[in-house]
């Protein structure tokens, strides 16, 4: 059963000594690994207690830690232009693994309606992502987290599209398209870096126009720079998504990708796939024909695309 939010207060209590819970609230965004809430104690100071509600997130949150230590050392350093979750204090769990607690983070989700030309948020959106691209990947190693190289990232790629066609519910000029891009070698020639895993615009923190932190690191791996353009590109406004990209190819230090934007568009697209396999897997129909329906307008979307435009009429 979810811990209620009195729980998880009183978990908080145990992990920050002195912390004198005033009120408790449930986040916007609760998640699915983890039992969150926000706890605000008697000086008006918030703060983020997460437990894991099963063993395998109990397991990420530890390498997790690990990592936020290293990301909250190079944000002091100005590596990166935006704050990270730091943990300050933890609680033992009666079932095993431990509760964290860190201060809020000052700013609200960012929307991606709020996206636009220029050098406004969306740069600032590319920026930190490239921030992160710029990190050292021994941050991930040490921490005990996946690392890539690009062959192998792209042999997972495929992996999943040949599960997903298996199911026989991804229509057959899709796969063929899937197959083309990920058979074309010069595709994925990419140096891998560190990358966030699931930065989604739910993950992104905005504040003054800028953004001022980022969330939920527990999927951070070395591995493709496209993953973390891809969910943001896909879902910006079209019109901003040159400021987002050019934004980024600025802070990058050594950036020689010509393929990164046309990876992270299949990223995007492939996204549909994993969607699909998740719901086979968890024997969730609704999730399986939602996933059908989104995987048929790509389908109709890309035909469209592809089909020539008509020769103009001579009479």
């Amino acid at each position: 059963m979810p811990r209620s939010p009195l729980a998880l207060a009183a978990l908080a209590t145990v992990a920050v000594p002195g912390l004198d819970a005033f009120d408790v609230r449930r986040p916007a965004h609760p998640g699915t690994d983890f039992d969150i809430a926000v706890v605000i104690d008697a000086m008006r100071r918030r703060w983020v207690v997460r437990a894991p509600v099963n063993a395998a997130a109990g397991a990420a949150l530890e390498a997790e830690v690990v990592l936020l230590d290293a990301l909250g050392d190079a944000a002091e350093k100005d590596g990166l232009p935006f704050d990270v979750p730091r943990p300050v204090g933890f609680a033992h769990l009666p079932e095993g693994g431990r509760a964290t607690v860190h201060a809020e983070i000052q700013g609200r989700t960012l929307s991606l309606d709020e996206l636009a030309p220029g050098p406004g948020l969306s740069a600032s959106v590319g920026r930190a992502i490239a921030a992160i691209h710029e990190l050292s990947p021994s941050i991930v190693e040490n921490a005990g987290l996946p690392v890539y190289d690009a062959e192998t990232y792209r042999a997972r790629r495929q992996a999943e599209v040949d599960e997903a066609a298996r199911t026989g519910r991804v229509p057959a000029t899709l796969l063929r398209r899937w197959e083309e891009r990920l058979e074309d070698v010069s595709l994925w020639r990419f140096r891998p870096v560190v990358t966030h895993g699931d930065l989604t615009n739910e993950r992104i923190l905005v504040r003054d126009g800028a953004v001022s932190g980022i969330l939920h690191w527990g999927d951070a791996c070395v591995a493709d720079p496209a993953d973390d353009l891809s969910s943001i590109l896909v879902a910006a406004p079209p019109d901003a998504t040159d400021s987002i990209v050019e934004a980024y190819q600025l802070r990058r230090t050594e950036l020689i990708d010509p393929h990164l934007v046309d990876r992270a568009l299949l990223v995007g697209e492939l996204a549909l796939a994993r969607w699909l396999l998740y719901g086979v897997r968890s024997g969730s129909a609704d999730i399986v024909e939602d996933a059908v329906g989104m995987l048929e307008d790509l389908d109709a979307h890309t035909r469209a695309m592809a089909e020539p435009e008509a020769e103009p009429s001579l009479a």
